[in-house]
């Protein structure tokens, strides 16, 4: 796979913050692996999207199960969106040397940065943090994003509750919509999320989910070698 000079990257927060605290080794995989990329093409720019994952849950089913009532969808995605802008914070951390000051976390404005790494996080309710990816792929002109997750290809169907699960090499959007529907719930997991999906068709930008857990296999996909995954489009 050739790559433009920009990489958008959505980075599920449950390879940030797993349920078992935070990866300090899958950040310290990604770190290594951005900084050697860089090194590489000195052109290249990575755009790295922080998911609120397992936090953003903990924090969703808390409200949930302390509150009587029924929280509004509203409430419950703004805790998903600071879980987002919490790992995103420590993203830039760790590359505080070489990223932009700032967070993107407001998608009205286009902003012109330079920085070899731009880190970014949730912006508003009624989606996760893929749309925003999708976002900056529409702002600066981008057709591809690079989905890190947990799961190392997308099934037909949940293989944690269907012993009979197929994985996916390549889908088409249509198809892919078909598996994970139209609408958006706060703390939704899912390989790519319905409203990003929609928005992804739309502008005719590739997804391909990979597993965060495997940067060998990151690094043939850079290459163009044949890798583990799932290309949709």
């Amino acid at each position: 796979m050739a790559f433009t000079d920009k990489v958008i990257m959505s980075i599920g927060g449950s390879l940030i913050v797993p349920d078992g605290g935070i990866d300090t080794k899958f950040l310290s995989n990604l770190n290594d692996f951005v900084r050697d990329q860089l090194a590489k093409n000195k052109n290249r720019q990575f755009f790295l999207v922080a998911g609120g994952g397992a936090t953003a849950r903990h924090y969703i089913n808390a409200g949930r199960e302390v509150v009587k009532h029924e929280l509004s969808r509203e409430d419950l995605d703004w805790l998903g969106i600071h879980a987002s802008r919490l790992n995103a914070h420590l993203v830039r951390t760790i590359f505080q040397d070489i990223a932009h000051h700032y967070l993107i976390k407001h998608y009205e404005i286009i902003r012109k940065v330079t920085e070899p790494v731009v880190v970014a996080a949730g912006w508003k309710p009624g989606w996760s943090t893929d749309y925003d990816a999708v976002l900056l792929c529409e702002d600066y002109g981008v057709k591809e994003v690079i989905n890190l997750s947990n799961i190392s290809k997308v099934y037909d169907k949940d293989p944690k509750k269907f012993k009979d699960a197929k994985p996916i090499d390549k889908i088409s959007w249509e198809d892919f919509r078909k598996i994970v529907g139209d609408e958006w719930t706060p703390g939704l997991n899912a390989p790519f999320d319905p409203v990003a999906s929609k928005k992804a068709q739309e502008l005719g930008i590739k997804v391909t989910v990979l597993s965060g857990h495997d940067f060998e296999n990151l690094e043939k996909y850079f290459n163009g070698e044949k890798f583990v995954g799932t290309v949709i489009e």
